[in-house]
């Protein structure tokens, strides 16, 4: 982003400050204090944070990024878009269910209702498809909670499923044995409902506002009688500044650039749901889809959820600290006291430190049009994205949408069970490896690939042939996984491997191919020249082992 420079700016401005003082809007901790212990609000004590081992290992995770917006099938951010007067999700919302002055997205919230959902089964078949970790959806920007929330009335206890879908979720995956994470997302709904300030500009509700502005009051009558649409909707603020330009909230995802400043009452009631949940459900991993912290740099509310989460994390594991916390657009110093997530995307080197990339199989929400379409990513295509990151010291979160009944669709099962049957047969080069002197090499991994913003640069990956080759290694082993099967011939050249290279100048006396057995290979100035069976053992993607 543009202000990632203001943003590091600021940082050392500020320095190390943990005074309450050095922030705008600081938290009040009178209902929720923050856990004592190693960790302070502050950089210079997050950076003590070291990743767990246990991450390093896992490599590969699954992500339920599943919620009321789901409802209408008409993707991410629709709880957003309906406000957008011409958008196709205001399109669709006025067909189907009414005009935004008078059926808004809390009238969404009651027809979700996860009739078909079961965690357990759903958490069973990740596991065995490969995953190591699971992520569930705590809220969105549409700040819903989907948790019996103390702090949040608007949530999946109260209405809809009347479901505490964080407790189910919890529950299956410590059933399975994976770690357990939660993903929260809901600061930025105080700039990204601003739309629903607006109203029409043209046709026959034309100046009639939306329904962003109503109140508690208002609701005499109606379904929602006793319960504030302020609480969900957080719109009793002047709009922020350009608000009516669609695309400014993507400038002003860090609070420095003109969004209008979040009170403490908000900031607090954010501060206050997260703790909460920690509290209640001990996630391993919290996932926050923000620059840097939760409303960093404006409230210390970011800062000291990190320290509560490593302090309350060390607590319930005997002192040891098991715990991993993501953040986005890191400075380099921020990237020791977290681990960097980045979405849609991947450097283009060996990170030092132990990062995430987050992708996803369609759009973040169930999108209709996605599965219409075809347009659902390959088991081929996670498979290249997934050994490309992990080649590169990264682990990879997938998010597989499911419909607001609870379950996926026919077409992401098919990728699911090829993208599973690859890894029953090749996880060894994945799980529990680490990178090798070099990541890789062909004529992507050689190209200068930047990062866009917080990642969007994975289509580069996944256009990936059989040139690219990719390594990860253990004790005993360099895996070179080609991303794609070569499509004339049954050989593959290894340049990184060629005789006298200074990478592995000791002798290489056994190449297998995984899924099948020994393969025959030459090993020549110009690199290790490995021969295929004729026959495909998979139709993704060839991981060779290599003994050292």
């Amino acid at each position: 982003m543009k202000n990632k420079t203001i943003l590091l700016a600021l940082l050392m401005a500020a320095g190390t400050a943990s005074a309450q003082t050095s922030y705008q809007v600081p938290v009040s901790e009178k209902d929720e204090p923050m856990a004592q212990g190693k960790f302070q609000p502050t950089w210079e004590s997050l950076v003590n944070y070291q990743t767990p081992e246990w991450f390093r290992n896992a490599k590969f995770g699954i992500w339920a990024h599943w919620g009321p917006q789901c409802v209408e099938g008409s993707g991410d951010w629709m709880a957003r878009s309906l406000y957008i007067e011409g958008s196709n999700e205001y399109k669709y919302h006025v067909e189907h269910y009414g005009h935004p002055s008078e059926v808004g997205f809390k009238d969404i919230i009651p027809l979700f209702k996860a009739e078909k959902w079961d965690p357990d089964k759903l958490v069973a078949f990740y596991k065995e498809i490969g995953a190591q970790y699971f992520f569930a959806l705590g809220n969105h920007h549409d700040n819903f909670d989907l948790w019996d929330s103390k702090y949040q009335p608007w949530n999946s206890q109260n209405m809809g499923p009347q479901r505490d879908i964080l407790a189910g979720w919890a529950e299956a995956a410590r059933k399975q044995g994976l770690p357990f994470g939660i993903s929260f997302h809901a600061d930025h709904a105080w700039t990204w409902y601003e739309p629903s300030q607006r109203y029409d500009r043209h046709g026959d509700k034309m100046g009639i506002p939306y329904d962003g502005k109503l109140t508690k009051a208002d609701g005499k009558g109606k379904w929602w009688e006793g319960y504030d649409p302020q609480d969900l909707y957080a719109q009793n603020h002047p709009l922020s500044e350009g608000s009516w330009a669609d695309g400014m909230i993507h400038r002003q995802w860090g609070w420095e650039n003109g969004a209008y400043t979040p009170t403490q009452a908000y900031c607090t009631n954010f501060y206050n749901r997260t703790l909460d949940a920690i509290n209640r459900y001990n996630p391993d991993l919290i996932y926050f889809d923000v620059t840097v912290l939760p409303f960093y740099p404006v409230s210390d509310a970011g800062m000291k959820i990190a320290a509560h989460f490593y302090n309350h994390n060390m607590a319930t594991h005997k002192g040891k600290l098991e715990a991993v916390l993501f953040g986005k657009i890191l400075s380099d110093e921020q990237k020791k006291a977290m681990v960097w997530d980045v979405e849609r995307g991947a450097p283009n080197e060996i990170m030092e430190e132990p990062w995430q990339s987050c992708n996803c199989i369609g759009g973040w929400h169930y999108n209709t049009s996605i599965y219409e379409h075809n347009a659902y990513k390959s088991a081929s295509d996670v498979v290249k994205l997934l050994v490309d990151i992990v080649s590169k010291n990264g682990n990879l979160l997938l998010s597989v949408p499911l419909r607001a009944d609870g379950t996926f669709d026919e077409k992401e099962e098919v990728v699911l069970r090829e993208f599973g049957a690859w890894m029953q047969v090749n996880k060894e080069s994945i799980v529990d490896t680490r990178p090798w002197k070099k990541f890789g090499e062909g004529p992507i991994a050689e190209a200068d690939i930047k990062i866009n913003a917080q990642g969007f640069n994975d289509g580069a990956y996944t256009r990936a042939t059989a040139q690219e080759i990719r390594f990860t290694q253990t004790d005993k082993y360099i895996y070179a996984t080609a991303l794609a099967w070569p499509k004339e011939g049954h050989t593959i050249t290894i340049k990184s491997l060629a005789a006298g290279s200074p990478l592995h100048p000791s002798r290489i006396g056994r190449v297998e191919l995984l899924g099948y057995d020994k393969v025959p290979f030459t090993r020549t100035a110009e690199g290790l020249t490995v021969t295929l069976p004729a026959h495909q053992v998979n139709g993704i993607a060839p991981v060779l082992r290599i003994r050292k």
